[in-house]
């Protein structure tokens, strides 16, 4: 009876469910992995709270026997909902609100509560900034599809990306191809993280020393009423031109709104704190838990970070080479460090024109006018997300 209950005890562990997988080697490959994640987030601070919640989302779907998480459930043509909630784990459960395209627009209201538009709408010029640096979003999906290794709807999840927005990649990704949401999700954040370092090299080869010193004028203070009529403009115009859109660019004006009106000082706090909080927690370590051994270890997981770092780099020097053609256009009025702002990571990107800026002139102040090319960039992304959504979501 004593050996029946240990030998019982024994073959319900998580290491004898971990001897019994096929391929349990990868499962300890993708544990180690979630450990040089976190690593990262602590020790390292690259992007710790959206690094952190995927690398212990990794960590648990991996763990052998827990059952936390299905991809299975969410890969097919239609998602059983019934089964989810009766056969699913904890994280399955808190996985519905990617699939449903919630966590990343309320992440984009917080989004918008927190960002200064007035660099933007002082110098609407940025936005053709912002729409060159999206550059790289198209080159990466063709570069997907031409390598023959995915279908259109992975590719256009794949390019996206370059956009430099972790929520505008897992909102496609969720959509055209969920089975690639861990590695286009860790992916996007990893390169957002490590912008100080990507993108100087190219803004020293792209921009000369004498356009890096270019002192660029003060910009027009912007009235109460320009704050408060840009977001509800912008957000019907996306809604006229590229619909798909709208639920990104709709919750990040709403949420832009709540801070500029002056009313709802209350509700402007929550969506950047508590609500920016709460849903980063959740959509994060769902996002690590797509992550499973055999999901995430494959051949395309490599040609995904390849492509996505491409894109990420391309984005940045068209963003670049846009600002290099309107400084010429104006007569040298322009600082072109900014263009390399016209990704859509905000505020980072803008903070590392200004770092550079400053390492040619340290007199110089960019960041006020990086911010315009950055918050058209996270308008950008949004756009270009809306436009592979109305190719090819079903």
């Amino acid at each position: 009876m004593l050996l029946d209950s240990i030998k019982n005890f024994l073959t319900s562990t998580g290491i004898a469910d971990l001897l019994a997988t096929e391929g349990w080697w990868k499962t300890l490959i993708m544990i180690a992995i979630s450990f040089v994640l976190v690593y990262l987030a602590i020790v390292k601070k690259f992007e710790p709270l959206l690094l952190l919640p995927i690398a212990i989302g990794m960590l648990l779907t991996n763990l052998p026997g827990a059952g936390m998480f299905h991809l299975e459930f969410f890969i097919q043509e239609e998602v059983n909902y019934a089964q989810v909630l009766h056969d699913g784990g904890l994280l399955d459960l808190l996985y519905l609100g990617v699939k449903l395209g919630i966590y990343p627009c309320l992440i984009f209201m917080g989004i918008g509560a927190m960002t200064d538009f007035s660099p933007l709408i002082s110098n609407p010029k940025s936005l053709l900034i912002g729409a060159g640096a999206q550059f790289g979003v198209f080159v990466a999906f063709g570069a997907a599809l031409l390598s023959g290794m995915f279908t259109p709807q992975e590719a256009a999840a794949i390019g996206i990306i370059g956009g430099a927005d972790g929520p505008t990649a897992i909102l496609v990704t969720k959509t055209l191809a969920p089975a690639l949401l861990g590695a286009i999700a860790i992916a996007a954040y990893s390169y957002m993280a490590l912008i100080p370092l990507i993108q100087p090299p190219f803004m020293k080869l792209i921009v000369n020393k004498k356009e890096r010193m270019i002192k660029m004028t003060a910009l027009r203070q912007v009235s109460k009423t320009e704050k408060i009529l840009f977001p509800i403009v912008v957000t019907v115009v996306v809604a006229l031109v590229i619909k798909d859109a709208v639920p990104l660019v709709g919750c990040l004006m709403f949420g832009n709104l709540l801070n500029v009106c002056g009313v709802t000082d209350r509700l402007s706090k929550t969506a950047q704190n508590e609500l920016m909080n709460i849903v980063t927690i959740f959509l994060g370590i769902t996002v690590g838990a797509t992550a499973s051994a055999d999901n995430f270890l494959r051949p395309q997981t490599l040609l995904i970070i390849g492509c996505g770092l491409a894109a990420f780099v391309v984005s940045t020097c068209g963003g670049l080479i846009t600002a290099k053609i309107m400084n010429w256009i104006t007569g040298g009025k322009i600082n072109p460090l900014i263009g390399s702002a016209g990704v859509s990571a905000v505020p980072m990107a803008a903070r590392v024109s200004q770092k550079e800026g400053q390492k040619a002139d340290p007199s110089n102040f960019l960041l006020m006018h990086a911010m315009g090319p950055n918050v058209a960039g996270v308008i950008g992304s949004a756009v270009a997300a809306g436009v592979f959504l109305s190719w090819f979501a079903a």
